[in-house]
């Protein structure tokens, strides 16, 4: 699995909201300033977001974005999971079920469900909050 651009920008997106009061919204130019992303992927990844009612959206002279959530109720998993086509390690994982026709007879099968499972526990088991508070960053066992 490698994390995309989209996905590493939503993520920065996600956390520079959160630094903000909760009834705040902020200008998407502030935001793509801040984060120095190009206002034109920012506006695609904040209609990603906006449309998985992550974030809301105002229009107008005091619009921008707002989080909708509390930063504890974000998990890294369920953002990454819209913005990346995949979170599994190998393509035949995307199916459900495994439409590989090597997969009854797989040897390796096994090893990669297991390493999707453990990739899938790990990022949704991260919040924004843990995030914000690097000092917890040593709390996740593998």
């Amino acid at each position: 699995m490698l994390v995309s651009t989209r996905g590493r920008y939503a993520l920065r997106i996600i956390l520079e909201l959160s630094t903000h009061d909760k009834n705040e919204y902020v200008p998407l130019i502030e935001l793509s300033e801040k984060q120095e992303i190009s206002l034109k992927y920012a506006e695609a990844i904040v209609a990603i977001l906006t449309k998985a009612k992550l974030l809301e959206g105002k229009r107008g002279k005091s619009g921008g974005y707002r989080l909708v959530k509390k930063t504890s109720e974000y998990t890294v998993g369920e953002i990454l999971e819209l913005t990346e086509d995949s979170l599994a390690p190998v393509s035949c994982l995307n199916d459900t079920p495994n439409k590989c026709p090597k997969a009854k007879n797989c040897k390796t099968l096994w090893m990669w469900e297991n390493m999707n499972t453990v990739i899938h526990t790990y990022l949704f088991g991260i919040t924004i909050d843990d995030l914000n508070n690097p000092e917890k960053k040593g709390d996740w066992n593998i």
